[in-house]
């Protein structure tokens, strides 16, 4: 399920993004895509948002379910907060940014929800990795979703001077797509 989400949000933002004439992946956010009075704005929040957050945070409540009773408090905390992430990624489809007023206060509500994806997503995939890193069959596991917060986390707070904004936007979101991928297979 997870699989399948991640593809499909991928897919959606490299299509609606050649679709669109003057759209570019190291200028522009993925959020643009989705903007009210883009067009095909409504399929593209669906595909590429809404769809796999929905899927990521039925993925981190089924975790909870399949984590070791040994592994503690903070294990089940993380999985609760991957569920968090993946209802505010879905938000971002539900609360697009307006094209005519890219600080103004209906994109600020899109900007909220995109901070919050990732404010739950590190430290839940951080919890999730402390509290299952010694659990039998669950090392590498813990060991994927710590560098995977650590990616986001670089991403998404420091400026990589070297690339835009944008490329370390797509980063984030691909290290937590893989991270979802992971968790609902594991």
């Amino acid at each position: 399920m997870g699989t399948a989400a991640a593809a499909v949000c991928v897919v959606a933002v490299v299509a609606f993004a050649a679709a669109l004439d003057g759209y570019s992946h190291l200028v522009h956010p993925v959020g643009l895509l989705g903007a009210r009075g883009m067009p095909g704005a409504i399929g593209f929040n669906a595909l590429a948002f809404v769809l796999p957050g929905v899927v990521a945070a039925v993925v981190g409540v089924r975790l909870r379910g399949r984590i070791p009773t040994t592994a503690g408090m903070l294990a089940g905390m993380g999985c609760w907060m991957l569920a968090v992430s993946g209802v505010a990624f879905a938000a971002q489809g539900l609360l697009p940014l307006d094209v005519n007023s890219l600080d103004g206060p209906i994109s600020q509500r899109h900007a909220a929800a995109w901070l919050l994806w990732w404010v739950a997503f590190i430290p839940g995939a951080a919890a999730l990795a402390a509290g299952l890193g010694r659990q039998p069959g669950w090392h590498r596991f813990a060991l994927a979703q710590a560098v995977l917060a650590g990616g986001v986390l670089v991403m998404v707070v420091i400026p990589v001077p070297w690339w835009p904004a944008p490329v370390s936007q797509r980063i984030a979101l691909c290290a937590w797509l893989l991270a979802v991928v992971l968790a609902g297979r594991h």
